[in-house]
């Protein structure tokens, strides 16, 4: 008993100490450099961000990356006449919005890669179809080389037409997840069940994170 008490305010220290630190997800895009900071050479981690970007949405109202200032968001690639993942995608999604619905920290981005067809009004229909409410949810519309090059460059979502496939584009049905300061912290397979739970389960650790 008296070695116990002997040991217990280490024990204790050590108890505190191995505490779990809160979980943080990983970040997606980012590379170490080297700098010279007072004569020493030090690494630098550096971040990759979405790229300031002018686009129109449904209300073919204009939306620029600082709408999204403050606020974590879900950004995806898709066009409504779809005939193979985008229903699916976007009916998980819609899962995810319902969750998140009011709170006014998370939005969402889904830019359309058919800009020919998708203008603003078609997609505004078709957002009304799927029950959207509010301005969280955006439809983002924009010249091909707009949309295309935030797709490849900065999402890291493949898209591209092809007159071969159904409905005349080739694309992922990534979620990608973006945190507070543009920085890309997740990507998520929105065909599969477990993937889009995963999502939401991550954007709950992302909220408390930021």
């Amino acid at each position: 008993m008296k070695n116990l008490i002997k040991y217990l305010p280490i024990l204790l220290i050590f108890s505190f100490g191995c505490k779990d630190e809160p979980k943080r997800l990983p970040f997606l895009q980012m590379e170490t450099t080297q700098k010279t900071v007072n004569g020493k050479v030090v690494e630098d981690t550096i971040f990759s961000t979405i790229p300031a970007f002018k686009l129109l949405n449904q209300d073919s109202v204009e939306v620029t990356d600082k709408d999204f200032d403050n606020s974590i968001y879900v950004a995806d690639f898709f066009f409504t006449t779809c005939p193979t993942i985008c229903p699916t995608m976007h009916r998980n999604l819609f899962k995810v919005y319902q969750k998140f619905e009011h709170n006014p920290s998370v939005k969402f981005a889904s830019h359309t890669i058919d800009v020919k067809y998708d203008k603003p009004s078609v997609m505004k229909a078709y957002a009304k179809k799927m029950g959207i409410k509010g301005k969280n949810w955006q439809f983002l519309w924009g010249t091909r080389d707009q949309i295309y090059a935030l797709a490849e460059r900065n999402y890291l979502v493949a898209v591209t037409e092809d007159n071969k496939a159904p409905g005349g584009f080739v694309h992922q049905g990534y979620l990608i997840l973006v945190d507070k300061q543009k920085r890309i912290r997740g990507a998520y397979d929105g065909t599969v069940d477990a993937e889009v739970q995963k999502l939401m389960t991550d954007m709950d650790i992302l909220l408390k994170e930021q």
